[in-house]
């Protein structure tokens, strides 16, 4: 079995304030997280590796995105995101 089918996956927004390096300003952006929950139980077919597999799993946040536009309409500047984590335990 693939680790991908312990789990479900859903896609969230979530909001993060974050400076733009080029003109400083501070915003308020959406960040498109995919999230990860952990099944209640294991799919039939699962053998003594998966169930040893399952045990250890948790569900977790991925952040998809990776840069963001500046909203100050004199900056709009790409940026990547930085000071956030990539991946968030629930």
């Amino acid at each position: 079995m693939e680790e991908r089918e312990f789990y479900k996956e859903s896609k969230t927004t979530k909001p993060a304030t974050l400076r733009c390096p080029f003109c400083g300003t501070s915003e308020s952006y959406s960040l498109n997280w995919l999230v990860r929950t952990k099944l209640d139980r294991l799919p039939g077919r699962a053998d003594e590796r998966d169930r040893a597999k399952f045990a250890k799993a948790a569900s977790y946040m991925v952040l998809l995105d990776d840069k963001m536009g500046c909203k100050n309409m004199r900056c709009r500047k790409q940026f990547e995101i930085s000071g956030i984590k990539t991946t968030a335990f629930l």
